[in-house]
């Protein structure tokens, strides 16, 4: 079921699992095992339900059974916006793991059914072919890959392999409130769809992401402490590599953001970025409101040509104005 491409590529690799106990992420460890491809895993605790105790002790159990190392995080109590905080505590608990453990790559379950609920919720916001093709089997985050074997799949399909193989597996009682966005998508377009329309739905991810393979010229980040700085491309490219940065920095571009890179050459964004054009590139920096500098430096950024609503974070980190310079030069 995972593609002898990947497989192979995972063999040699150092591969950290991210788990849930759930149809998707079981499938996928039992898969990964068949495969004789070595990882671990990594499960966190929101205590919302009295079924996450035998969900982190199945997850214990199956890590004492096949010789995984499994490490828990055990989430303080969410007050608001459960899905989004929720989400920022995993991928911190994933990354801490990788840095300390030293992992290549981090594996997720996510599934056909899991990139056509993104579409749909994209398209009806309002967003392009880059947008819209959404996750990428493979994505080279900046200390890590994260990889998601399973995309070419459906969930019917993971269910009845763990059916078949008399596998155990937990279903989160949450994934049907329809209170989640997601959830309501799932169940009243995406699910239909795929039951009715799986093959053209796959056929048309696949040209979808030969289109944004012409569309998108990937950058490369040179970056000094919080400053990340790429040369420019063109106006799809710059604007994907911004996004994508920044959702590495904890924060989703919105549509008017968007547009606003395209017309102007610096803006800020969410109150806490600068995005700025300074010669042939585009930087990505903190944003800090304006402090009074000296007038040797405000005359230095004034020749560079260095927008004014970068120069405060550049006076608070000489290596990172030292970095730039450098480049500039």
């Amino acid at each position: 079921m995972i593609k002898t491409t990947t497989k192979e590529f995972l063999k040699t690799s150092k591969n950290l699992l991210a788990f849930s106990a759930g149809i998707d992420s079981t499938a996928l460890f039992f898969l990964l095992k068949d495969a004789e491809i070595p990882f671990d895993i990594a499960i966190v605790d929101y205590a919302l339900r009295d079924q996450s105790k035998e969900e982190v002790a199945y997850a214990q159990e199956l890590a004492k059974r096949y010789h995984k190392k499994c490490f828990l995080q055990k989430s303080s109590k969410i007050s608001t916006n459960f899905e989004a905080t929720a989400r920022k505590i995993r991928y911190a608990f994933f990354e801490e793991l990788i840095a300390l453990h030293h992992y290549e790559n981090l594996l997720t379950a996510h599934h056909l059914g899991d990139r056509l609920e993104w579409f749909l919720m994209q398209f009806c916001k309002g967003a392009g072919c880059v947008e819209l093709s959404g996750m990428q089997e493979i994505e080279q985050r900046e200390r890590y890959r994260l990889i998601r074997p399973l995309l070419d799949l459906d969930k019917e399909e993971l269910l009845s392999y763990l059916e078949n193989n008399n596998i155990i597996y937990f279903q989160d009682t949450s994934n049907s409130d329809e209170k989640y966005k997601r959830n309501y998508f799932r169940k009243h377009y995406t699910i239909p769809l795929l039951q009715k329309y799986k093959n053209g739905i796959q056929k048309s991810f696949y040209y979808i992401d030969k289109d944004k393979e012409l569309l998108v010229k990937e950058a490369l980040l040179e970056k000094r402490n919080a400053l990340a700085c790429f040369k420019k491309k063109n106006s799809r490219s710059d604007i994907y590599t911004v996004d994508k940065y920044l959702k590495t920095q904890g924060h989703l571009l919105t549509h008017k953001e968007r547009r606003l890179l395209e017309e102007s050459k610096s803006v800020v964004v969410g109150r806490k970025f600068i995005v700025t054009q300074i010669a042939e590139y585009i930087c990505i920096a903190p944003y800090i409101k304006v402090q009074k500098l000296t007038k040797t430096f405000k005359e230095k950024m004034r020749k560079a040509k260095i927008d004014p609503k970068l120069r405060a974070y550049l006076s608070s980190d000489p290596e990172a104005e030292a970095f730039l310079s450098s480049l500039l030069a």
